[in-house]
């Protein structure tokens, strides 16, 4: 039986992540693992609300988007079928593409982080990934993938919230950097070398878990 981790694989929009999240489950399939991969929002119940919301079809205040995404986030957690506690326990190595810190990166642009943080201390607490690996592209790279492969951008999609999420996120990382496991990987690169990458990270922490 592999050993099974949870992954988190986060970065701002445009950075690739969805496309690598993929590209390792695959990999670690093919290395023998039973995989999971799974996202957030998620498309259950209260991701649907979010993702109308993300897509401009309904208005919500910061506070209400950031509680929302923390009462989705226990959803995926803890679902009695599909939660990522229950597919951990059958034996799934779990990748999650965007997990807790995507909430301290983008909602800590438009209020305060740690009342975010403090928000998500349930997750936090029920379950911290294995690993957070960040898919590190600069926001202009990011922004010039969005407009090339999108037919509609979300709310967040703006040069200059990409730019404010960045920093956010590197703020996060240094604020919970003792409790937490991150691992950065270049996302400029190619696809092909970024889950290169990606791949040696997860091969380390699966060695050493």
């Amino acid at each position: 039986m592999k050993k099974n981790i949870f992954i988190a694989i986060e970065g701002i929009d445009g950075s690739g992540k969805s496309t690598q999240a993929k590209n390792i489950a695959k990999k670690l399939e093919g290395d023998g693992h039973k995989v999971y991969l799974t996202f957030e929002p998620t498309d259950m119940r209260i991701g649907k609300m979010i993702r109308s919301i993300l897509g401009g079809k309904e208005k919500a205040d910061e506070k209400v988007i950031a509680a929302l995404f923390v009462a989705d986030r226990l959803d995926h957690l803890l679902h009695e079928t599909e939660g990522i506690l229950k597919k951990i326990e059958e034996g799934y190595t779990v990748i999650t593409d965007r997990y807790y810190f995507s909430s301290y990166a983008y909602h800590g642009a438009h209020i305060d982080m740690d009342w975010v943080i403090a928000s998500n201390k349930m997750a936090a607490n029920t379950l911290k990934p294995t690993v957070n690996i960040f898919v590190d592209v600069s926001p202009e790279v990011a922004m010039e993938r969005i407009n090339l492969n999108r037919d509609s951008v979300e709310i967040y999609e703006t040069l200059d919230n990409l730019k404010a999420v960045q920093t956010q996120y590197l703020r996060a990382f240094d604020k919970l950097k003792e409790e937490e496991h991150i691992v950065a990987v270049n996302g400029d690169k190619t696809p092909e070398k970024v889950t290169e990458a990606l791949w040696e990270v997860i091969q380390k922490e699966i060695k050493d878990f």
